[in-house]
C-alpha cells in the first residue's frame, strides 16, 4: 500500500521530467498525508500534460463527505477497472502522481515500529499510477480527488508489506495518461510490482510517524530498532539477512 510520500523536487524538476506544459507551484512537502491536497498530472483536453492539486483520497459521485475519502486512498489495481467506485475513473480519468519517494513501516513488535523510506535508486521521481475523480456535493461544492493504485508487493517491498504502489516507467506515462484509450486490458500490462532493483530504503526517524511533521526531520537518517531475536533489513538487498 501507500499511505505516506514525500515530493521534494523544484518546479522546474517536476515540469522537466513530467513533459509539463508550464511547471506547478509546489514547495517540498516531506509527509504528505490522506486527504491533503497532492500534485496530479494528467492530459487536458488541448492535448498538453498539466499539474493540478488533487485531495488524496478518493470520492465517488455517491460518497455523501469529503472525509469519506480517507478510506480510498489507494485502490487495488488488479479489481480497480470494474469495482464500481474506479471503473468510470480506470477509464477515463487516470493520472499521474509524483513524488521523490514514499514511507512503509516494519512492526519491530507488539510496541515498535520501524519507518523506512523508499526510493529509486536511479534517484529519479517517482511516478505513481492513479485515479482521479471529480465529486459534488450537496451544497454544489466541486472537490476534485485522486487515489493510487497499488499491486502486490516485489521481493524487495515483501519484507514490509504484501502490497506497493504502482511506479509506472517513463515509457508508460504517454500511454496510462491518453484519454482515448479506455481498454482495461491494453493497461493490465503496466499494472504490476516495479522490478525489485528499481528500489532501495533506509531506515528514517520516527518523526514521519506524526502528520503534524512535515520537514527534513523525517528523512533523518535512524539506526534501525530491532528486537531481541530479530533478522536485519538491507537498504541495499531486496529482502531480510539472517
Amino acid at each position: 500500500m501507500c499511505g505516506r510520500f514525500n515530493l521534494r523536487l523544484s518546479p522546474t524538476e517536476l515540469q522537466e521530467f513530467f513533459d509539463l506544459f508550464r511547471a506547478p507551484e509546489v514547495v517540498p512537502r516531506f509527509n504528505i498525508a490522506p486527504l491533503q491536497p497532492v500534485l496530479t498530472v494528467t492530459v487536458e483536453e488541448a492535448g498538453y500534460r498539466a499539474g493540478k492539486f488533487r485531495q488524496w483520497g478518493f470520492l465517488p459521485s455517491w460518497a455523501k463527505a469529503p472525509a469519506e475519502g480517507a478510506h480510498m486512498i489507494n485502490a487495488r489495481s488488479e479489481s480497480a477497472a470494474s469495482k464500481p467506485a474506479f471503473h468510470t475513473a480506470f477509464r477515463l480519468r487516470r493520472c499521474l502522481i509524483p513524488a521523490s519517494g514514499f514511507y512503509e513501516w516494519e512492526r519491530i513488535d507488539k510496541r515498535t515500529v520501524q519507518p523506512w523510506h523508499i526510493t529509486l535508486r536511479s534517484g529519479e521521481p517517482m511516478a505513481f499510477a492513479g485515479l482521479w475523480e471529480r465529486w459534488t456535493g450537496p451544497d454544489q461544492r466541486v472537490l476534485e480527488t485522486c487515489t493510487i493504485l497499488t499491486t502486490a508487493a516485489n521481493d524487495f517491498m515483501a519484507a514490509l508489506h504484501d502490497r506497493m504502489p504502482v511506479i509506472l516507467p517513463r515509457a508508460a506515462f504517454s500511454t496510462w495518461l491518453d484519454p482515448l484509450l479506455t481498454d482495461p486490458e491494453a493497461l493490465a500490462p503496466w499494472l504490476v510490482p516495479c522490478p525489485a532493483d528499481w528500489l532501495t530504503r533506509t531506515p528514517v526517524s520516527t518523526a514521519v510517524n506524526h502528520v503534524r511533521n512535515d520537514g527534513p526531520e523525517c528523512l533523518l537518517p535512524a539506526q534501525r530498532q530491532r528486537s531481541l531475536f530479530d533478522n536485519d533489513l538491507s537498504s541495499d538487498s531486496p529482502g531480510p539477512r539472517g
